[in-house]
């Protein structure tokens, strides 16, 4: 859950560790390729108290009921802890290491990379969570990993405080991933995220860059009706009250990489916001890794894949790169897959 000062907030979160190397490895989000996945349909509560709903949802013939525990339903604050997981097991395939759906992972460091404080209450709060992704339980005959299997499961199989401070506070855990959300890892199935999706204070909101990241993606633009929006999102708000809440959205202009707008028809359009990057700080490329993208993608504009990968690295939160020719063909190749 959100910290009460921040609740009283308006606009983003603030960037609350600046200086940190939140990208030690690339933040990615499980979907699965190809298909409707857990970006797709509303699996996370966007309550910000314990929801005890069981939710049921159709679309396209993809089954989903989640089932709360007595703790509520899992939020997309929650999904925090898995976003991280995944980026972290990335990270370790990218490097060529054995993965596995155990993780053991530094608390402090899942606090950070996700743009938490680390006062003694986010430990706690780090922990509800855990609690709730563990019970809450999916049915669904969603893909994964190019497997269609109706099956039930926890958001997490199971969690673990390995070691505790003097004062009671978590220092390291181990968490294991549903067999579900791990083959989604193993396919490769996930979309890079900007850095300042853990800025969006408003559960909607998180859940809309979501949708816009995973259908419109890097096309120009995505249409879809307030309708089918609201059904896709998990709103529990009556259509006007979410309509409304589109019209705050468009007006605050909070999401990363899109911007929305209203169409005639009842429609929301985002387009895929255009980043200028400053030349100066931007990574350079020699002309080998132009031929070697130029071989991956043949009917591309090698110098318009250049401009976009550093709009990547800008919003992806400017990682520091050891080799900038090894990084831009292996996003080149990243892309092709996705």
């Amino acid at each position: 859950m959100i910290p009460i000062q921040d609740k009283a907030m308006g606009g983003l979160l603030p960037d609350r560790h600046p200086t940190a190397d939140f990208f030690v490895c690339d933040i990615f989000n499980a979907s699965p390729k190809d298909d409707l996945g857990s970006m797709e349909h509303p699996i996370f509560s966007l309550a910000t108290r314990p929801d005890r709903r069981e939710l049921s949802y159709e679309h396209n013939g993809t089954q989903v009921r989640v089932t709360p525990s007595v703790k509520g339903r899992a939020t997309i604050h929650d999904k925090d802890i898995l976003i991280y997981c995944v980026s972290q097991l990335m990270a370790a395939m990218n490097a060529g290491r054995a993965v596995s759906r155990t993780l053991h992972l530094r608390a402090h460091d899942l606090l950070v990379a996700t743009n938490r404080d680390t006062s003694g209450d986010s430990y706690a709060r780090l922990r509800e969570a855990f609690e709730r992704l563990v019970g809450t339980r999916i049915t669904t005959n969603m893909e994964t990993g190019g497997l269609e299997t109706t099956r039930g499961f926890g958001l997490l199989e199971s969690w673990e405080i390995v070691r505790k401070s003097r004062g009671g506070r978590m220092v390291s855990v181990t968490v294991t991933l549903s067999d579900w959300l791990f083959r989604a890892v193993l396919s490769k199935s996930v979309l890079t995220l900007s850095r300042d999706y853990f800025r969006l204070r408003k559960p909607l909101e998180r859940r809309i860059y979501e949708l816009a990241r995973k259908h419109c993606g890097r096309q120009p633009e995505w249409r879809i009706s307030v309708g089918v929006l609201h059904k896709k999102s998990g709103s529990t708000a009556p259509v006007r009250v979410f309509r409304a809440a589109l019209r705050r959205m468009i007006v605050d202009a909070h999401l990363p990489e899109y911007d929305m707008t209203e169409d005639v028809g009842d429609l929301i359009v985002f387009t895929r916001r255009a980043i200028v990057v400053d030349a100066k700080d931007a990574p350079l490329v020699s002309d080998n890794a132009r031929a070697a993208a130029k071989m991956l993608e043949p009917g591309a504009d090698v110098y318009a894949l250049e401009a976009e990968w550093r709009s990547w690295w800008v919003t992806s939160g400017r990682k520091r790169m050891r080799d900038a020719d090894a990084a831009f063909v292996g996003w080149v190749q990243a892309r092709k897959r996705s």
